[in-house]
């Protein structure tokens, strides 16, 4: 196990190689690494320039093309199959099963109470399995599952198959995240975040073209019903998705077989450079990590900000709902939700790289999350149709790219160990996504077509969001400097941390937090 002072050490010897080349060999090993990787090492700390763009370019293009398309295409379906159930309700699926009243949001929301059932062990387990094998395997119970619904004969049936569907998809979100994070340097990682979220807006737009699809040209063949159609279809291409995904994904750094030697020990040099520790799913048993991350205060603040930030989306939920008060019929609906995803989706890639390039968090979540409080403004204040679908437009436009921009924040603030950030990420997500449970019921039908409560709720937690987003800048201001007073002392031949360094003195030398 690394402790805190072999990972300075570490640090240290890649800073300094030329006065620590005999500190080397013995701080990496305890790292869990042999004496060709350290030998590596060596090599990548010492070589040019040249050297590091060339093979920096050959990892990211294999890793890139690998894990990117496979786990946006996972995430467009896990969403799919959550989400399905708004396209389905266009159909004859309350009138099939006799639902009535708030049956639709409750329907919605217990997908959720499994969802956070399963988010923090899913995520410890994944720190000690492969994750191509455990995302994969939780991909086709989740597609099995959702297929499953088509059988539903009453409501009882569908409550249990959809809080059954959330326990599934569980694993998949937070695990996705932990993978990225692990591949993926700081600056890199917002936009690759954003190529993930695309499954997300694909989702929304493909959604909507494969429900029209479906309930106008398959309702009542062979004697079943659209909406049973749809998940059906859906849920099997999941399960196919899902097999190919094993043979697909990367592991962990040190446990891709599909890389070189050299690339696999030049992808654990990218991370030990940028914050201090290689990702080693040993480097810290699973109660300490627990422990460290329910130590850190800067997981709660993180943990309502999330929180808050989903509140923000749970119209997405109900969007097809909300475009039909425009007054076109179901297809139509259905059909003019996609240019609304698919310009979302083109601007988050717009946003998330502006982010990564400037090294910005906060100011990008602030700017865009006000865009989609403006458009719940405009949407509970008019009825007129081209105002509303203006405000449709902004309403996504905003809050998903803040969110995504968000979730690259939180895997930065939390950078190691593995099981730490593992458990930061599962457990901002776990108690970020009670918000759909009780957010699934800001938009009852017996509100539209205004939906004020709703929209001017919404609105509220979207000026929540840019005050607590200006909270958490200025709390990793105030470690950033207490970091930079640490080395400063520490330069000066001090033993002793200074006065109110005692947080930031886990970080790494040269290690800062991203504002």
């Amino acid at each position: 196990m690394a402790s805190a002072k072999s990972l300075e050490g570490v640090k240290m010897a890649f800073t300094e190689v030329e006065n620590q080349k005999e500190a080397i060999p013995s701080v990496l090993a305890g790292q869990g690494l042999d004496e060709e990787q350290i030998a590596q090492f060596r090599k990548f700390t010492t070589a040019d320039p040249e050297f590091h763009s060339k093979i920096t370019k050959t990892l990211r293009r294999k890793v890139d093309f690998r894990l990117m398309p496979m786990i946006a295409l996972m995430f467009m379906l896990n969403f799919l199959d959550r989400n399905n159930l708004s396209q389905a309700r266009l159909g004859t699926l309350e009138k099939d099963l006799n639902m009535t009243g708030t049956d639709f949001n409750l329907a919605t929301s217990i997908l959720f109470v499994g969802y956070l059932l399963m988010q923090l062990p899913s995520n410890l387990l994944l720190t000690r399995v492969r994750p191509s094998l455990y995302l994969g395997a939780a991909m086709t119970i989740w597609g099995t599952i959702s297929a499953a619904q088509a059988a539903s004969r009453n409501f009882s049936s569908l409550v249990v198959c959809r809080f059954f569907l959330g326990l599934a998809e569980a694993p998949f979100f937070p695990g996705a995240m932990l993978l990225m994070s692990s591949w993926y340097t700081r600056q890199e990682l917002a936009l690759r975040i954003a190529w993930f979220y695309c499954g997300h807006s694909f989702a929304n737009a493909f959604g909507g073209l494969l429900g029209a699809g479906v309930l106008a040209n398959l309702s009542g063949a062979h004697g079943i019903a659209g909406w049973r159609w749809l998940f059906i279809i859906e849920g099997s291409l999941t399960i196919g998705s899902a097999i190919c995904s094993t043979f697909i994904l990367p592991d962990y750094p040190s446990t891709t077989r599909w890389l070189s030697s050299e690339e696999r020990a030049y992808a654990q040099w990218r991370l030990v450079k940028e914050v201090g520790e290689a990702d080693a799913p040993g480097a810290s048993t699973i109660k300490e990590g627990v422990m460290l991350a329910l130590r850190d205060p800067r997981l709660y603040l993180f943990t309502l900000l999330q929180h808050a930030s989903l509140l923000t989306q749970t119209f997405q939920y109900f969007f097809p709902t909300i475009l039909q008060t425009l007054g076109y019929g179901n297809i139509e609906t259905l059909l003019l939700t996609a240019p609304v995803w698919a310009f979302t989706f083109f601007s988050s890639l717009v946003v998330t790289y502006t982010s990564g390039r400037f090294t910005d968090r906060s100011i990008h979540i602030i700017c865009l999350i006000m865009i989609s409080c403006a458009g719940n403004i405009i949407a509970v204040a008019t009825l007129n149709t081209a105002a509303r679908f203006f405000a449709l437009f902004l309403l996504p436009l905003g809050a998903l790219p803040a969110y995504q921009i968000l979730l690259a924040w939180v895997a930065n603030s939390f950078p190691r160990p593995l099981v730490k950030r593992s458990v930061c990420i599962s457990f901002t997500n776990m108690i970020g996504n009670t918000a759909n449970i009780y957010g699934t019921y800001m938009y009852p039908s017996v509100d539209g077509p205004r939906y004020l409560a709703g929209g001017a709720a919404t609105a509220g937690v979207a000026l929540f969001v840019a005050l607590l987003t200006l909270v958490a800048r200025l709390e990793l201001q105030r470690q950033n400097k207490k970091l930079a007073l640490r080395e400063e002392f520490e330069a000066e031949g001090n033993t002793a941390q200074p006065r109110d360094s005692e947080e930031a003195g886990a970080a790494s030398v040269g290690f800062r937090y991203i504002l």
